[in-house]
């Protein structure tokens, strides 16, 4: 995802967001990559090293005039990679098993390539102490956001049922 932080207002980060999507399409054009969209609207090329689509990323932002970093258009990361964690607690990226601190020395390197702003799910929702080492190591220096750990239900946990009420404590 694209982060237009350096935007002045409401309008001009749309602008922003809309030109980078314009020059990223056409790039991934030029490269013979699909343009087609995943279930998100994002593109959805087939591109095996994350590394590699940020790179397509960065030079979109600039093809569209503008600057990456934070103080033009940054860079966040949506992984969701308790999709990529096997049942023996390692991560399968491009082919290949990492550990959680494996996952987070690729991550710092990502953050000293790239204008990374954000990473959202980076690592499994069960990977408590992977999560732990992950805001230790990079807790400061980008925004860490855990949307599967803390917002959603796993499947063992008993719902309430909507027609009953809340217990009065």
């Amino acid at each position: 995802m694209i982060a237009p932080l350096g935007a002045p207002s409401l309008p001009e980060a749309i602008r922003a967001g809309a030109e980078v999507y314009a020059a990223l399409r056409t790039r991934l054009h030029e490269a013979g990559h699909a343009t087609g969209l995943g279930d998100e609207g994002g593109f959805a090329p087939d591109i095996t090293q994350p590394e590699d689509a940020l790179r397509m990323i960065v030079a979109a932002i600039t093809d569209a005039g503008y600057t990456p970093g934070r103080d033009g258009i940054a860079i966040a990361l949506d992984p969701a990679a308790s999709e990529f964690r096997q049942k023996d607690g390692t991560y399968l990226v491009a082919g290949e098993a990492l550990s959680s601190g494996d996952m987070i020395a690729r991550y710092e390197q990502i953050i000293a390539d790239f204008p990374l702003w954000s990473i959202e799910d980076g690592l499994g929702e069960d990977d408590t102490a992977g999560w732990q080492q992950l805001t230790t190591t990079l807790g400061e220096r980008i925004q860490l956001v855990g949307d599967d750990n803390f917002v959603t239900n796993p499947p063992s946990s008993p719902r309430p049922s909507p027609t009953t009420s809340p217990t009065p404590h």
